[in-house]
């Protein structure tokens, strides 16, 4: 989803203006919205995940097999901490 399909927050209507079913089909419909995200966030913290043990594994056979330097494994660790900076942010220190 991109930035312009987010949908904006509607401000809430005048709720002295809304009937008791009014409220309960709102709550509903928001409570359903949230279920929707909700699982969009696990179904990409999933993948995430997937991706950083991709990164993970691969980085161990480059270790085992001589051809990363254990720089690499720091580097790797600062990645999955969330810590890394992009290649750009290195370059200006």
């Amino acid at each position: 989803m991109t930035h312009d399909e987010r949908r904006d927050l509607e401000p809430l209507p005048d709720l002295s203006t809304l009937t008791d079913d009014d409220l309960r089909v709102m709550i509903r419909e928001l409570e359903k919205e949230e279920d929707e995200i909700s699982f969009r966030r696990r179904v990409l913290h999933g993948r995430i995940d997937i991706l950083r043990a991709e990164l993970v594994a691969r980085l161990r056979e480059q270790v085992s097999a001589g051809e990363a330097k254990l720089a690499d494994v720091g580097r790797l660790s600062e990645i999955l901490t969330g810590k890394a900076t992009s290649a750009a942010d290195r370059d200006d220190t």
